[in-house]
């Protein structure tokens, strides 16, 4: 994470938008908790060197993992007279690479001033603190703080209460922030979708093991025109993290595809999940619930879910074999999901898989 300097050191606008905080933070944390920079040019004007730049780095880490200011300012001061006191016993970023001397036959790219962006806070409301930690990760676009954080929320409260509760509505933040912004952000919603969805995968992979060999497994697929798979990612890992077999076909799956494997795997259900009004194929969803496999003689059908906003307008399938949850006990219960007490639903029993984010 490495900022420009100019004269003695980092400006406060440059390292704010580095770090993912606003300028008001800067000045706030020197002037509450004395983290502030050690050299001022003439004016008072604050200036960063390397130095506090790693001490801003640890602050901002120290909050992330739910430390109030006070005390994450703390640590990081003690940890920045760790590295002074010993440096060679101190892991710390490798400092940048030193500017080659300009060369008159150099072409230089002109310098682009940063667009003025809003203030970096996410609108959160009323999260667990672990969502506040996430969010500032993810705006300081710190890979590393982010999956361990994630990581954590799952080790702790299981991963149907930590994609609820945790990771859906970091994701509506950074959504609504990006959406009032003019696209700004896109980076901090790519790389928290794409920690999640490492997360999702590592649960699945770790829990693959657990699912009854031999059932059918529960099919999962997203209409044809829908790239949204993150909220089937999570109910795929929940399945199989409680026993239960899933095949996930991902994202944008072709009619005739998904009516093929439906007929090629025998499917115990079948999860269609549609993001917006745009991909619910309403006449699809009946043709697969209507589709027959099977040995001759014993052919059977497969219940279909209709997961997602995007069927919020139809109201009454209109097919026997449709089932619309609107609540995910719903769904577990549909599927016959083994019940994992105090884990998987949100505090007000909804869907937490009925997204409004993209990913």
């Amino acid at each position: 994470m490495a900022a420009r300097s100019t004269g003695v050191g980092v400006t406060t606008g440059s390292l704010a938008r580095t770090l993912g905080v606003s300028p008001t933070t800067l000045r706030s944390w020197d002037r509450r908790y004395g983290i502030g920079p050690a050299e001022r040019t003439d004016g008072r004007h604050r200036r960063w060197t390397p130095e506090d730049v790693a001490m801003l780095q640890e602050m901002c880490r120290f909050t992330a993992e739910g430390l109030p200011p006070a005390e994450a300012a703390r640590a990081a001061k003690e940890r920045a007279r760790d590295r002074t006191r010993s440096p060679a016993l101190t892991l710390t970023r490798s400092p940048a690479a030193p500017r080659a001397p300009k060369s008159p036959s150099a072409t230089a790219l002109p310098a682009v001033a940063p667009a003025p962006r809003p203030s970096t806070g996410l609108p959160l409301g009323d999260v667990r603190q672990e969502c506040r930690g996430l969010a500032r990760a993810a705006v300081r676009l710190d890979a590393a703080a982010v999956q361990s954080l994630l990581t954590t929320a799952v080790e702790t409260h299981g991963l149907a209460t930590a994609w609820a509760e945790v990771m859906v509505p970091t994701l509506r933040a950074v959504g609504r922030k990006w959406e009032s912004s003019d696209d700004r952000y896109v980076e901090v919603e790519h790389l928290l979708s794409w920690h999640i969805s490492a997360t999702l995968r590592y649960v699945y992979v770790r829990s693959v093991r657990k699912a009854v060999a031999g059932e059918p497994p529960v099919l999962l697929a997203c209409l044809p025109g829908e790239p949204h798979t993150l909220p089937l990612e999570a109910l795929g890992a929940v399945l199989t993290e409680r026993g239960v077999p899933a095949l996930t076909l991902g994202g944008a799956v072709p009619a005739e595809a998904l009516a093929a494997a439906v007929r090629r795997v025998g499917p115990s259900a079948v999860v269609l999940w549609s993001q917006s009004r745009s991909t619910a194929n309403l006449p699809l969803a009946r043709h697969v619930a209507g589709t027959r496999w099977g040995v001759r003689g014993a052919r059977t059908q497969s219940p279909v879910l209709l997961g997602g906003p995007g069927w919020d307008g139809d109201s009454d399938p209109g097919h026997p074999g449709l089932l619309r949850p609107r609540r995910l006990d719903d769904a577990l219960r549909m599927l016959g999901v083994p019940e994992c007490p105090g884990r998987g639903t949100t505090a007000d029993g909804s869907w937490p898989t009925a997204l409004g984010i993209g990913n």
